[in-house]
């Protein structure tokens, strides 16, 4: 186990968050048994991982549309790679929502050999930054550090998830070996009825128009930042500060414009363009 420093530790390849998973779970994953009703979201860190979580609750369970029922998103969608509420997997109901951050060769060998579904959602990796620089601020598992050192350690992938070029290109190069449903961040702030119509079809799920009316109406930003279920607040002191912000915080594309300087969005460049100019995905930085 290499230690980049006392917040992360990095796994064949990739940087975990220290305290909240360990080598030794990582390596069950592997033989993690998958089913063929599982649905994974997948999502490089800071890429609207919680509102998509938010999204799946929505589309499967009715209760939490109807706000009749108080499970958290977190409970609904458990995290794979960070079991924080140490769920036994094997005896969850189907179908089985779960969440990760986990790049490609590190799933679950039966994910990779087409059992189950996948979603991937990607952002604009600077909004990414972005986002996860305020994020750092508000959560205590990850070091607080002046935006240019934390975009340095970013470009070079020595953040949680490692390298977001590495992890995007691994899932879009493999995408043959999943059963998968790639979605961006900014297609999803600019339609998401239409986002939410094609997740439900990826998945087989008929909404009624009133169902997917309900939906949509939940998973805007301005209701998920009201609803504590959606927003984590009540997550575990030990791991965010709820004093200094919230998982949800602007939701917005572009807000990368308000934080970089010019030098620093060409430094990006330099390093990212070549690279994300092949993959088959194009990002706007307005909407």
């Amino acid at each position: 186990m290499e230690l980049s420093n006392e917040y992360l530790f990095k796994y064949k390849g990739t940087y975990f968050v220290s305290g909240i998973t360990t080598p030794d779970y990582l390596d069950t994953l592997e033989d993690f048994e998958i089913r063929d009703s599982d649905v994974f979201l997948v999502t490089y860190p800071k890429s609207g991982t919680v509102w998509t979580q938010n999204i799946l609750s929505l589309i499967y369970y009715e209760g939490h549309r109807n706000g009749t029922e108080e499970i958290e998103s977190v409970d609904r969608m458990p995290w794979l790679d960070y079991n924080l509420r140490n769920v036994d997997f094997s005896k969850r109901e189907s179908p089985r929502l779960i969440a990760c951050h986990l790049p490609y060769y590190l799933v679950p060998k039966g994910l990779r050999n087409g059992k189950g579904k996948v979603i991937y959602v990607l952002r604009n990796p600077k909004d990414v930054l972005v986002s996860y620089y305020h994020f750092s601020k508000f959560t205590r598992t990850l070091e607080e550090i002046d935006f240019d050192v934390l975009m340095e350690r970013f470009l070079d992938g020595k953040v949680v998830a490692g390298s977001w070029l590495d992890h995007v290109e691994g899932w879009s190069a493999h995408r043959d070996d999943f059963n998968i449903l790639f979605l961006t961040y900014e297609e999803m702030k600019k339609d998401l009825r239409g986002s939410v119509l094609k997740i439900c079809n990826f998945l087989g799920k008929k909404l009624t128009e009133e169902e997917v009316d309900a939906v949509v109406d939940n998973a805007t930003f301005d209701k998920m930042k009201k609803d504590r279920r959606a927003n984590y607040e009540n997550m575990e002191s030990d791991i965010v500060d709820h004093t200094r912000g919230s998982f949800l915080r602007k939701g917005i594309v572009g807000d990368w414009k308000n934080t970089m300087t010019v030098a620093q969005n060409e430094r990006f460049d330099h390093v990212f363009k070549k690279r994300m100019e092949k993959l088959p995905f194009k990002f706007c930085d307005e909407l």
